[in-house]
């Protein structure tokens, strides 16, 4: 199985932000202690610090992105991870050091500091030692989050292949009680048999677009289902009414496909098809806060109705485990008695921001 791959990254003007501000730091703090531990001035030891400081990790950051710039991992592999450092010492050392120079004054007889005997080894020592921490805990921090967001994917791209997988169970099951009713009609009603067949071919070509993702616009959800109900209605004729209300500012909010469709089977099945006169569907959807509500309900004969045993189950679970997989706890699936008659099934998660 391949594994799952993050696209590739664009150069990240936040994360050099971030970086800088925390060298910055870091630096702030080598020059407190080589302050006191050389009772040396304490804005000399500062200007050397961030000068080599900033200059070794501008180097590296800037090189470190450039070099991953085709790359989904945030760090160069191999050789050049260890170069580029390497590079960043080097420059940042003599570049720094020249900086601060300047602002010390710290020549003698012409000879930078950075050149005296006394002076090269612990500025170069405190610059490799600064420079491979500082190094150390950003690569650290980027492999934490690189490896993050791999766990991430790896988790959507389970999800959506379950539902992919949960979808495939629903469609034959609703496929099957079609083709089984069109049998029926074929042999007694052929113009309503013509007719279901047109809706059953508008109805799959609607399945067909939408299987090409596990998520598609709400209004593509009620067209879909809109055609599956006037396959029911060739069927049962004057018992089945429906009516679908979709407010256009909910029209476009993603939702995982066959969502509503095995709601109003059950209603048809155990709710309708029970009572002589059949009855009405009505189909909703509702902003409620920071939720999306569907609703599902029926005026039949309700929740107490008996029916075959396991009816009606297969496509209530499917729905409560198509929620849970694409929305963990925070979708649900609630069926209510209608006082009067009737079932209620409401949908409830999170709008997409």
């Amino acid at each position: 199985m391949a594994q799952p791959s993050l696209p590739v990254r664009s150069f990240d003007t936040r994360a050099l932000v971030r970086h800088g501000v925390v060298t910055a730091a870091f630096c702030c703090l080598i020059a407190a202690g080589l302050a006191l531990a050389k009772q040396a001035p304490w804005d000399v030891q500062l200007v050397y610090s961030l000068a080599i400081g900033l200059t070794s990790w501008l180097v590296i950051e800037v090189g470190r992105q450039w070099l991953t710039r085709r790359s989904p991992i945030p760090w160069p592999l191999g050789w050049r991870g260890f170069a580029l450092t390497a590079a960043g010492v080097c420059i940042g050392f003599v570049a720094g050091t020249a900086l601060g120079d300047l602002y010390s004054g710290g020549h003698q007889g012409g000879r930078p500091r950075m050149f005296e005997s006394g002076g090269l080894l612990p500025g170069l020592v405190t610059t490799v030692f600064a420079t491979v921490a500082i190094s150390g805990f950003f690569y650290s921090r980027g492999k934490s989050r690189h490896l993050e967001a791999l766990v991430a994917l790896a988790q959507r791209d389970a999800a959506e292949a379950r539902l992919k997988l949960l979808e495939t169970q629903l469609e034959p099951h609703m496929l099957f009680n079609t083709l089984a009713n069109l049998r029926v009609l074929v042999q007694h009603d052929t113009p309503r048999a013509l007719e279901m067949l047109d809706h059953l071919n508008a109805y799959l070509r609607a399945t067909l677009s939408a299987s090409r993702s596990t998520q598609h616009p709400l209004r593509a959800e009620f067209d879909r289902l809109r055609d599956y109900l006037a396959l029911m209605a060739i069927r049962m004729g004057p018992r089945l009414a429906y009516t679908l209300d979709l407010p256009d500012e909910l029209a476009n909010h993603p939702v995982p496909t066959l969502l509503l469709q095995p709601l109003v089977e059950n209603s048809i099945t155990h709710g309708l098809e029970p009572q002589v006169a059949g009855g009405h569907i009505s189909v909703q959807a509702r902003r409620e806060g920071g939720r999306l509500v569907l609703r599902v309900s029926d005026n039949g004969a309700g929740m107490q109705a008996p029916a075959a045993p396991g009816a009606g189950g297969f496509g209530l679970a499917q729905v409560r485990e198509r929620l849970a997989t694409a929305y963990g706890v925070d979708g649900a699936l609630e069926l209510i008695a209608v006082p009067g008659g009737g079932t209620a099934a409401h949908i409830t998660f999170p709008l997409q921001k």
